[in-house]
């Protein structure tokens, strides 16, 4: 069974014309009767021995953290982030295996981060929060080049949202520190979720500007604005929900319910028109949560959970089942401005609304 990525690489060979890959699109767009868009490709394993080289390396690299933090503070992550590249050097730039070279890149950059919080850590010194969170934008900083420098190497998709990640986090962590110096106040929460939330749509747009330029989602770009959704639906998603209450787990009523079911369906209709799905999968817990409690305070004490798996899981399913059609009719009544820039919507026709 050949994947998106293998005839991708095929073209990118010579091996076969971009107009053969092209046909043979279109023949496996027939039979499944979905665009290939909507089928969302990312590669994440080819066979086991992706799995096998990643419990390998996750043994090794655990091993050099080990060996590092016998040796003084701040030498586990030189080792684990040394060996990662090392490793990298084979398995990704030269075998372009999947999942080592996600882990890989995990471990680079989270070894990275890691020396001057070991570092910290180990010398016990006593900082105001706001030093702390000054030191905690340089972390970020230093998380988001130690990324920057892996992409240039290795070009591994999930490296630009592990930069983006680097960058929200030194963004935060700066404006927490001019907010504790304009205001002397040490206590973050008037202001982290909205930072957050702030970052979570940011995140979103950098990464709708990848999708944007493959709308096919025929290179790279695709599976970069695939973790870049990623990392953005959570930031987006954790702030909303816990506005509303659910967060906590407790005290949720009908009104509260009803808004989680709102934002959800909302987040739906972004989901299906950009064809990406992490936002629905971001925002699942909560939905779950705020099902299961109000079906709770309906009395139904002993099928509450049955109950919120059965509405959500049958929802979900036929939403899959349908998601093709769905999208189609939501892309009709988008301008055509903004729908050809989407996957699969260049040669829909507009609707009499924006024609």
């Amino acid at each position: 069974m050949y994947s998106e990525n293998d005839l991708q690489s095929a073209v990118s060979a010579g091996a076969i014309s971009h107009e053969a890959a092209e046909s043979f699109r279109a023949h496996a767009v027939g039979m499944r009767s979905a665009p290939v868009a909507d089928e969302e490709h990312f590669r994440l394993i080819t066979g086991f021995n992706d799995i096998f080289v990643t419990i390998a390396a996750v043994l090794l690299l655990v091993a050099a953290a080990g060996i590092g933090h016998a040796i003084g503070p701040g030498i586990p992550g030189v080792l684990v982030a040394g060996a990662a590249w090392g490793l990298a050097e084979f398995f990704t730039r030269k075998r372009r295996m999947a999942l080592p070279s996600i882990v890989l890149l995990l471990a680079f950059v989270g070894g990275v981060a890691a020396i001057p919080v070991h570092f910290l850590a180990e010398t016990d010194t006593n900082l105001s929060d706001q030093t702390g969170a000054i030191i905690g934008a340089g972390i970020g900083l230093l998380a988001a080049l130690a990324a920057y420098i892996h992409w240039r190497r290795f070009m591994v998709p999930i490296t630009v949202a592990a930069g983006a990640a680097g960058v929200a986090a030194t963004v935060i962590a700066l404006v927490l520190s001019a907010w504790m110096a304009a205001t002397g106040r040490t206590d973050a929460d008037p202001i982290i979720l909205p930072l957050v939330f702030t970052c979570g749509l940011a995140v979103f747009a950098f990464a709708m500007r990848w999708d944007m330029t493959d709308p096919a989602r025929e290179t790279r770009r695709s599976d970069v604005a695939f973790w870049l959704h990623l990392l953005a639906a959570p930031m987006i998603a954790h702030p909303l929900f816990n506005w509303l209450g659910v967060s906590e787990g407790e005290n949720i009523g009908a009104v509260s319910a009803i808004g989680v079911l709102a934002i959800y369906i909302g987040m739906g209709l972004v989901a299906l028109a950009v064809d990406r799905r992490a936002l629905l999968v971001s925002a699942l817990a909560y939905v779950l949560i705020a099902l299961s409690l109000l079906f709770r305070q309906f009395g139904a004490v002993e099928l509450n959970v049955a109950l919120t798996g059965l509405v959500i899981g049958s929802a979900l399913l036929a939403l899959s089942a349908f998601w093709s059609p769905i999208r189609i009719a939501l892309l009709t009544q988008l301008p055509g401005s903004l729908r050809s820039r989407l996957p699969g919507g260049a040669n829909m026709p507009a609707t009499k609304a924006f024609a």
